[in-house]
């Protein structure tokens, strides 16, 4: 069981960050966000998500077209903005990631499976990334606001991978910090039947 401090880094005391600091984020930090990441479980170990790491000035220039007005100036700060993807042909992986039976024939030739299967799945190793990036000392500022076309057409050319969200990430100021909004309480959000 995860001691207290870890739970509030990762949870508790965690927020959305809107305002960022200028200090660079490490390939080393990405690499070992992502090497955590990647050990959450998803169907079939499909593991259909994607990451590009938007940190250069040209590939900054690239994202803003596609970027919202109220999440522009702040994605354009941050040191790093993550666009997490999903792979549409992951299942040609799936010999080599889930060798016990043939996995990959459950979605040949069936788009919707394929679609369906690809963006819940990559959205788990989506929310798996905020954790792990919460896990070695970074910030998150996940979001859905920008135009997921010009996404894939600036940095999908090919179709086969499409954008599910976009995260940055860095080292929050905590000025861009709002008040944490109210959750739903267990009563109002579960039910244990």
């Amino acid at each position: 069981m995860l001691d207290q401090k870890a739970l509030e880094s990762i949870f508790l005391n965690a927020h959305t960050h809107n305002a960022w600091t200028d200090k660079p984020v490490p390939d080393e930090t990405l690499r070992r966000m992502y090497d955590i990441l990647k050990f959450g479980p998803t169907s079939a170990n499909c593991s259909p998500a994607r990451f590009v790491f938007v940190r250069s000035k040209a590939a900054k220039e690239k994202l803003k077209p596609a970027l919202s007005p109220g999440n522009l100036d702040k994605t354009m700060a941050a040191p790093v903005t993550v666009i997490v993807g999903y792979d549409t042909e992951f299942y040609e992986k799936l010999p080599r990631l889930f060798p016990h039976t043939d996995a990959r024939s459950w979605f040949v030739g069936k788009p919707e499976f394929i679609e369906s299967s690809a963006f819940r799945n990559g959205t788990l190793q989506g929310a798996y990334m905020i954790v792990a990036a919460r896990a070695v000392g970074l910030d998150c500022g996940p979001m859905s606001g920008f135009d997921n076309a010009k996404v894939d057409e600036a940095f999908f050319p090919d179709g086969k991978i499409k954008s599910n969200f976009i995260c940055n990430l860095g080292y929050g100021d905590p000025k861009g910090v709002h008040p944490r909004n109210p959750r739903l309480p267990f009563e109002e959000a579960c039910s244990v039947i």
